[in-house]
């Protein structure tokens, strides 16, 4: 009897009915429900081929949500991250450099400006009291 281990813990999903696990095994379920129904449904509109790629296409959309993982994620946390960046994030980035030396600069002229002129109020203020 052999064992499989899977080297990173993370990666290990139990399965429950026909080697799928509960997530797959439920989303297998509605798409096949939805290809029932639409059976039903279309049956009497449509001839038996073009009801069938009716039913495919229907039920495709459930099928690839149960099993769809991509970098770590289920098929539902990718598409909140999808809409989160694509439609509710900015597209268009402004990237504006920063020259902190320059801005250093500028803040230590505007100093010497304001010290020299509160020097010159000062040299002011103490002729007008003595006059």
């Amino acid at each position: 009897m052999e064992v499989k281990i899977n080297r990173e813990i993370r990666q290990y999903t139990e399965s429950i009915f026909f080697g799928l696990s509960m997530r797959q095994f439920i989303f297998s379920c509605l798409a096949c429900g939805i290809a029932v129904l639409l059976y039903f449904i279309l049956r009497p509109y449509f001839g038996v081929e073009t009801l069938s790629w009716m039913c495919i296409l229907g039920a495709l959309p459930f099928a690839i949500l149960g099993f769809l993982n991509y970098n770590g994620m289920t098929a539902e946390k990718f598409i909140v991250a999808w809409v989160k960046s694509e439609i509710l994030s900015p597209k268009r980035l402004m990237l504006k450099p920063d020259n902190l030396y320059d801005e250093m600069l500028k803040n230590i002229e505007n100093n010497k400006k304001l010290k020299s002129k509160n020097k010159r109020k000062r040299k002011i203020n103490k002729k007008n009291k003595k006059g």
